[in-house]
């Protein structure tokens, strides 16, 4: 006897959809086979789905044949999630249903001994898989119900059970589905635990995490060891604008599918703040894997991505962000395809000045060499420097600062500046395509919009020639001068703009012995 069942697979971020068929009497005696190119943990689920069935009262077909296909076959299959799809199947083919049609649901969850149901990956992009498909329902496990419930237009079932999927299937009136209202639970997600005036002194380097965030600019802090670089950076998020319900479905499926979403919340609502070690491998922060998974590029996309101790990191490993950092995506190869993963997010680095880390502080000895510290600050390339707009230096703190009360605006108010002068670009780069902020505009546009007088040309000439500013700083300053001009509200970028923009590039100047 054949019966079939829907299921979904995911396949980067996206899922597409998968018939489970279903035949008792077609294979040799015992045998149960799953055919369709499934990884090993479906090919494992044979085990789970027998115990399961059994523990719950359901009768298996020992001493029949079972062939399990998963259509289409020639698309690799991997995880848990067809385990209750499959076992509605067997259930199905025993007489369970009494004929009830199952082809406008999908199903989807990890089965447990006992037949209980447990959360999988990918639920909010199977949900949206399912209403492309014209489905009109899709059964998840209870852990899963409000990630799925965010999409409009097909009806979210939370199960807890095997037997209860089955009487979802025979009763779907006795059951209600899950609403949410997804505007509320952003709102609810939305909710920092640190804020920018919990930082003691530091004024222009929280300037300069202002003009960074008003304008998407990526960021480097240098600076001495306890000075507060990461303290800085964790606060980026909470000065960022926030999260809109697109920017938060997209955030969501990334982290569902890499199993990093809080079950809880249902809904990214922060904007994401990754910070890997510098340990980290090529494959860890660009994604990977035989069947490609999101890296930390791509589970910080919409937020941060924080690198402590920069110079640390492997040359090859900081190599690859070039083309997220460049395209706002990755694009992994392997044999069979190559799977794009979005990572569109603010980069921030830290470093100190030297291997001690107390070059240039008064009150501390350096004992580093100057061709060691070359050496150091020569591990990170010049086309990723290329890729930093701003360089800032952060001193240590003086002790009468980190005393005093702090007087420092909250992330609040900078955040009300920031919002402000990304109006204005959305403004200006109304139309343009990859566009939608200072920071990404390219040639074309720095010449458009980016216009300076002639005393700003005579200050820019004057930076570049006697400070000795390389030429690949010159785009960046125009940029990060067009952003300062918009925090003024400012339509022309004045001579006073271009000498803040100009103290940002630190790493340009004559700095290092």
């Amino acid at each position: 006897m054949l019966f079939k069942t829907l299921s979904a697979a995911v396949y980067g971020i996206d899922a597409y959809l998968v018939e489970v068929e279903v035949d008792v009497g077609s294979a040799r005696m015992n045998d149960f086979n799953v055919v369709g190119l499934p990884d090993n943990a479906v090919k494992e689920s044979r085990e789970r789905i027998k115990s399961a069935l059994r523990n719950c009262g359901f009768e298996f077909p020992y001493g029949q044949g079972v062939t399990v296909n998963l259509a289409p076959a020639d698309v690799k299959k991997e995880g848990s999630a067809f385990d209750l799809p499959m076992a509605l199947g067997l259930a199905g083919c025993m007489g369970q249903f009494f004929g009830k049609p199952v082809n406008k649901m999908m199903f989807l969850g990890e089965l447990s001994l006992d037949g209980s149901v447990r959360p999988v990956r990918g639920a909010l992009s199977a949900a949206l898989a399912a209403k492309d498909s014209g489905l009109q329902a899709l059964a998840v496990p209870e852990a899963n119900a409000r990630e799925a419930a965010v999409v409009d237009g097909i009806d979210i079932y939370a199960v807890k059970s095997l037997p209860q999927t089955v009487d979802l299937v025979n009763a779907p009136e006795s059951f209600a589905p899950t609403k949410v209202d997804a505007k509320l639970m952003l709102s609810e997600a939305a909710q920092y635990y640190v804020d920018l005036r919990e930082v003691h002194g530091q004024q222009s380097a929280k300037r300069a995490l202002e003009v960074a965030c008003a304008g998407g600019h990526n960021i480097l802090f240098i600076g001495p060891p306890g000075a507060g670089k990461t303290m800085l950076a964790k606060r980026i998020p909470t000065i960022l604008p926030p999260m809109t319900l697109e920017e938060a479905i997209e955030t969501t499926r990334i982290h569902s599918v890499a199993g990093t979403l809080e079950d809880a919340r249902g809904l990214v609502g922060t904007r994401p703040y990754r910070s890997p070690h510098h340990t980290i491998s090529d494959a860890g922060l660009i994604g990977g894997g035989a069947v490609p998974r999101p890296g930390e590029v791509s589970l910080g996309h919409n937020g941060v991505l924080f690198l402590d101790e920069l110079p640390e990191f492997q040359r090859n490993v900081l190599e690859v962000m070039r083309q997220p950092l460049e395209d706002g995506s990755v694009t992994i190869s392997r044999a069979a395809t190559s799977i794009t993963f979005p990572s569109r997010f603010m980069l921030a680095a830290a470093m100190n000045p030297c291997p001690c880390g107390y070059f240039g502080d008064p009150t501390r000895e350096c004992h580093c060499t100057p061709p060691m510290i070359q050496r150091y600050v020569s591990k990170i390339s010049g086309p990723l420097l290329d890729r930093i707009d701003i360089h800032i230096e952060v001193p240590a703190v003086k002790y009468k600062e980190l005393r005093a009360p702090s007087s420092s605006e909250d992330s609040a108010s900078v955040r009300a500046r920031v919002i402000a002068a990304r109006n204005r670009q959305s403004e200006r780069f109304a139309g343009e395509r990859k566009t939608y902020a200072n920071a990404q505009m390219p040639p074309r546009l720095i010449r458009k919009h980016c216009a300076i007088n002639a005393d700003g040309e005579k200050l820019l000439e004057n930076a570049i020639t006697c400070l000795g500013l390389s030429a690949r700083a010159h785009d960046r300053i125009l940029k990060v001068a067009r952003t300062i001009a918009d925090l003024d509200a400012s339509a022309s970028i004045e001579p006073k703009h271009l000498s803040e923009a100009i103290q940002y590039r630190t790493l340009d100047r004559s700095y290092w012995p």
